[in-house]
């Protein structure tokens, strides 16, 4: 969804992937629901607060809104075992390679995981997509190469993923 500048925590350091928004759309105007799964583990780290991650995903959810297109939803993974935030500093199924995240957006928006697409740019997004049993994992990468089985597609760019979605 942004380009990765390392512990993205407001919105003067994010910045949207070329591309987002068309692919959002056609996805949504296929029947597919947009939800984000995200590690954040600048907030176990004390990079910046839960609140300001919250802020900065409304954010998000309004300018996905202005390109006509709602997220179904943004799910959060504030833990990592070795933060310095106490009340965060521990290990979380929700925390990708693990599918808790995933399983829960599924839960929580009905969703079909056996139908649908994971897009993700790091192995850890494979690695969770498949232990929740989404037989479609694509992987956004520069490089082209992705472990071994990991991922079902791999895309250098977002417009790349089009013509797959049908």
């Amino acid at each position: 969804m942004n380009v990765d500048h390392g512990y993205v925590g407001d919105i003067g350091r994010f910045t949207f992937m070329n591309g987002i928004f068309p692919l959002a759309r056609h996805a949504v105007d296929r029947g597919f629901r947009v939800a984000l799964i995200t590690n954040q583990s600048g907030i176990a780290r004390g990079y910046f607060t839960e609140t300001e991650f919250l802020h900065l995903s409304d954010w998000m959810q309004e300018m996905f809104l202005a390109q006509g297109v709602e997220l179904a939803g943004v799910f959060h993974c504030p833990y990592h075992r070795t933060g310095k935030v106490e009340r965060y500093t521990r290990d979380s199924f929700w925390r990708k390679p693990n599918p808790g995240m995933i399983l829960e957006a599924a839960r929580r928006l009905n969703l079909d995981l056996f139908r649908s697409v994971f897009l993700g740019d790091q192995p850890t997004d494979m690695a969770a997509a498949q232990a929740a049993g989404i037989p479609r994992r694509i992987m956004l990468t520069k490089s082209g190469t992705v472990p071994e089985g990991m991922a079902t597609l791999t895309i250098r760019q977002l417009s790349d993923l089009i013509p797959h979605l049908a």
